[in-house]
């Protein structure tokens, strides 16, 4: 997992990509616009009934020196994790908590992985660097459809920032970075989850309750705010 603090680079970044309208509210607007009689059932990965997930919630602590933490399940091929990444980013920057991303890129999405990947290469330059990555990318989903798309919009991204790219056989050679994504799957499947984005508003007394999928300001500051107010007891 990758951990962001609340820096000044984070509410630019922020401000650069400003916070689209969730996707499921323009659902709502289509349906209401159409005269749909039977009610919208809002399910962005799945249909059918609500599986019944138990989650280990021991696993899922604030990082090192913070009494709360933001622990977001993202996956960068995920549309719904483009709409909460601003959310997340300016809640953060509100409240001065950190973000802990993990990544968890869905079998489903052809270049969640590969991206995942490439994130942590930039994360090794510079945590900045890689949070910066990680917003264009999610922020350019539609303009990308393959791996192949994925190294070539890194390699853009990283002449942009005036370094250089490795060809896709170099940017991970030993498979260190692989493994790191592997291994936050893997951290992922062992608290429980299912779908992204998967977020947790935890601090040094419990875990809260997840939000999943539908991400919004109110409800992520909400939790924030009784986290640190039971963090202070």
């Amino acid at each position: 997992s990758v951990t962001h603090s609340t820096a000044a680079t984070s509410q630019r970044l922020y401000t650069e990509h400003t916070m689209k309208a969730p996707r499921i509210f323009i659902a709502l607007l289509i349906a209401a616009s159409v005269g749909l009689a039977a009610p919208l059932v809002l399910s962005a990965q799945f249909t059918g009934p609500e599986p019944v997930i138990t989650y280990n919630t021991a696993l899922l602590h604030p990082v090192d020196g913070a009494k709360v933490t933001i622990i977001f399940f993202e996956d960068l091929q995920c549309p719904y994790c483009a709409d909460a990444n601003p959310v997340v980013l300016h809640a953060a920057e509100k409240f001065g908590v950190p973000v802990r991303r993990v990544d968890f890129p869905l079998p489903k999405h052809a270049w969640a992985f590969p991206a995942a990947v490439d994130a942590r290469w930039f994360d090794a330059k510079t945590p900045s660097l890689g949070l910066a990555f990680r917003i264009a990318i999610m922020g350019s989903q539609k303009l990308i459809h393959t791996p192949d798309d994925v190294q070539a919009f890194a390699a853009k991204f990283a002449l942009d920032h005036e370094i250089v790219f490795p060809a896709a056989t170099a940017v991970d050679p030993d498979g260190a970075l692989t493994k790191l994504v592997k291994d936050d799957v893997a951290f992922g499947h062992s608290v429980g989850i299912v779908h992204t984005p998967t977020i947790w508003i935890v601090s040094t007394k419990s875990a809260g309750t997840p939000l999943i999928e539908e991400v919004n300001d109110t409800l992520v500051a909400q939790r924030i705010a009784a986290a640190l107010k039971e963090s202070a007891q």
